[in-house]
């Protein structure tokens, strides 16, 4: 039992500071081979998912991140049928992916079934896809999966992982990305979850030449806010396989057939601004 007036606190003690969220009850938790879960009930954010202590989800914000790691990526790609998203277990990503009538298939790899099994009992708004006939729902290792997939399979390759550390450190190494490469088609695009643009300026700047260096053409940064990720404020990389990322259909975004929370034209274009002490390492 909590104690009345408990709080959760994620303590980066790296950075000199922390994240706290009041909380009335915890939910459930468990350890799984790979990792520890945690669910809250929140007085003000709804419910909370934890893992190896760090927040990953809440029902008051996720929708920021999951508009922000799918739709920028779709609307920035000509004809985006094929999609694989690389962990997402709490299947949000998955949601906002298939909002988009021209995907045919959407494969999510992530290697621990129970984030997912918890999504779908504690946080169902972010599930609602999981039966849609073009999800496929892979409880494997996602590093493995792009490794083995065929040459030019793929038209979006989306990592939405936790930090690069544990399961997800393998996920932001030059060998994965060579292989995201090769499984892109022409025009394909890669995008993954970067971090906090403040606290983790050297991961964005190790992830770009590694992006580079795998071959993809041209890659960019994206930022929007995420009130429970530490500093507030995130990013991802977009890359390319073979050509500038120079332009995104704005018009299919005003006609749209799905609603948005966070996203529109506006805000694809403001994201891809950088920050001028960025621009200057």
């Amino acid at each position: 039992m909590l104690e009345p007036n408990a709080w959760f606190t994620e303590i980066h003690s790296r950075d000199g500071s922390a994240f706290s969220l009041r909380v009335r009850a915890k939910l459930h938790e468990e350890r799984t081979p790979y990792q520890t879960i945690a669910i809250y009930d929140t007085t003000d954010f709804g419910r909370l998912m934890v893992i190896d202590g760090c927040t990953m989800v809440s029902d008051r914000e996720n929708f920021i991140y999951h508009e922000m790691m799918a739709h920028p990526a779709l609307f920035t790609h000509a004809e985006p049928r094929r999609v694989a998203i690389i962990g997402g277990g709490d299947c949000g990503t998955l949601r906002e992916v298939l909002k988009h009538p021209g995907v045919a298939e959407a494969v999510q790899i992530d290697i621990d079934e129970r984030v997912t099994r918890l999504a779908e009992r504690y946080f169902p708004d972010l599930t609602t896809a999981n039966e849609d006939s073009r999800a496929q729902l892979l409880f494997d290792d996602g590093i493995a999966w792009v490794r083995a997939a065929p040459p030019g399979e793929l038209d979006l390759i989306i990592v939405d992982s936790t930090d690069p550390v544990g399961p997800a450190e393998g996920l932001f190494s030059a060998a994965f990305y060579a292989d995201c490469w090769r499984a892109l088609g022409p025009g394909g695009l890669l995008v993954q979850q970067s971090e906090s643009p403040l606290y983790h300026q050297r991961l964005l700047e190790e992830m770009r030449k590694a992006m580079q260096g795998a071959g993809f053409l041209d890659v960019k940064s994206l930022f929007f806010p995420q009130p429970i990720y530490p500093s507030g404020w995130w990013s991802a990389m977009l890359a390319c396989k073979d050509g500038p990322i120079d332009g995104f259909r704005e018009e299919t975004i005003g006609a749209r057939p799905f609603s948005t929370r966070y996203y529109n034209a506006e805000i694809h274009r403001a994201a891809f601004a950088i920050p001028e002490f960025l621009r200057r390492r």
